[in-house]
């Protein structure tokens, strides 16, 4: 598979606005994820300046932002105002609190409203239902099912990222979006399962160009790199 042959929608995963602009120009990449996580590693200061720079240099492409919150009432609040950011923004809800508490009867609500979700940290079927269950159809909302922790745990993600896009499929205006990618790989798997979207960290995409490549080639340049590198050493065996 090549990269021109890729229908699954690649959405950037990061908190570098440099980077993100960047993207943004290539025009790969359909939407843009971020997370607390990954803002705190990019060492961004101020949530909401960050969140309007990118609305302004990102005006036309999917742009899900996070809350912070841990109790419901603040997170719907958080929601409705990042929500009213712009109109290509999709606000990102955990399937739970930190208590466990399903976030199910907040999801609905925000639905009601108009609010275009993304609902995060998603890992089981029965979460995907609960999601499902949850949404309004007709809006763009999005189900985020960790496939990379789900792989980390020892299980094949790839029948849960089938089954999950069955099931949201079934609600209008769903897509079910594979998190966590790992590698270049887990795209044509992505693809393979019908999932509609996949998250993809920046150190992935520069690796997309090697979709398809030769790996005679790719073995030669290989060697080449540790010829290079053991030559710059100036190590001496014999």
């Amino acid at each position: 598979m090549k990269l021109e042959d890729l229908k699954i929608k690649i959405f950037a995963d990061g908190a570098d606005i440099k980077s993100m602009k960047e993207e943004y120009h290539k025009g790969i990449v359909k939407g843009f994820t971020t997370n607390p996580t990954l803002m705190r590693k990019a060492g961004v200061a101020d949530y909401v300046s960050f969140l309007n720079e990118l609305v302004h240099e990102i005006p036309d492409l999917p742009l899900s932002f996070e809350v912070f919150s841990d109790d419901f009432p603040t997170m719907e609040r958080e929601a409705l105002k990042l929500s009213g950011l712009g109109s290509n923004v999709v606000v990102k809800i955990p399937i739970s609190n930190t208590k466990g508490e399903s976030s199910a009867d907040l999801i609905h609500r925000l639905s009601e409203q108009g609010v275009s979700l993304n609902v995060t940290a998603v890992l089981t079927i029965r979460q995907v239902k609960e999601a499902i269950s949850a949404l309004v159809p007709g809006k763009r909302n999005y189900v985020s099912v960790f496939a990379g922790r789900i792989a980390d745990t020892g299980i094949n993600p790839i029948p849960v990222m089938a089954e999950a896009t069955d099931i949201c499929h079934q609600k209008a205006g769903t897509e079910v979006l594979w998190a966590s990618c790992r590698e270049v790989l887990n795209i044509v798997q992505a693809q393979e399962a019908g999932v509609d979207i996949i998250t993809v960290t920046y150190d992935i995409l520069r690796k997309l160009p090697l979709l398809g490549k030769d790996n005679e080639v790719l073995s030669l340049e290989t060697v080449r790199m540790f010829y290079s590198d053991a030559q710059s050493l100036g190590y001496t065996i014999i």
